[in-house]
């Protein structure tokens, strides 16, 4: 059996995912950074995984579903260029991680997940963490969140096949950002939308995107 790590572990596994993983590859907004670093990571995966928790790839943390790597997750923060203020829809809520960094960059998230059970468990364990201002959803992601909208910013965390969803498109205001990993004939890649332009940004692998339409 793995022993357990202590809190001093995990602090220093974080700082050392930072600068090799994040800053050596790119991931310059401070805000990013310290958000990297305040996340407790190894809380939003399965306790066998947690000797993992920093590693430089993806997790499983149940209903088919995983945690990105950390680099995407800053990467796609980044994308977005928030500054504080800033209202930010997720699609694909996952175990709550990556809205937990979002909601250190902006004023509130709200994050859908079609899993029920992750939905629920990301629900409760956002809120035993204090991050008071995401607010979690169980449901289709593609068709967003009318209600809440228009969204300054968009982060979707699963491939849609030829075009970020139409409907996520409508409920960003005029200057907001999508960022969404795309496949395409090319491949896959993460593409960020602004302003009706779309601007590559990098080859990624994500789990299909599902509507239940």
């Amino acid at each position: 059996m793995t022993p357990p790590r202590s809190e001093t572990t995990f602090t220093e596994a974080r700082a050392q995912m930072v600068e090799r993983q994040l800053r050596r590859r790119g991931i310059a907004d401070e805000r990013v950074v310290a958000a990297m670093n305040t996340v407790p990571r190894e809380l939003f995966i399965p306790p066998r995984e947690r000797p993992r928790a920093y590693r430089d790839g993806a997790l499983p943390i149940g209903s088919g579903q995983t945690i990105s790597q950390p680099w995407i997750v800053a990467a796609m923060a980044q994308a977005l260029e928030l500054k504080g203020d800033e209202r930010v829809l997720e699609v694909g809520a996952g175990s709550g991680y990556s809205a937990a960094v979002l909601s250190l960059l902006c004023r509130d998230v709200v994050t859908i997940e079609r899993h029920v059970a992750l939905a629920d468990q990301a629900q409760a364990l956002l809120r035993e963490l204090g991050y008071a201002n995401v607010e979690v959803r169980a449901g289709d992601g593609t068709l967003g969140a009318p209600d809440r909208a228009p969204f300054d910013g968009i982060s979707v965390t699963a491939t849609a096949e030829g075009a970020p969803p139409q409907a996520l498109l409508d409920q960003l205001t005029p200057r907001g950002t999508l960022v969404c990993p795309v496949r395409r004939a090319a491949g896959e890649h993460l593409v960020r939308v602004r302003a009706g332009a779309e601007e590559i940004l990098a080859a990624v692998r994500f789990v299909p995107l599902v509507s239940d339409e």
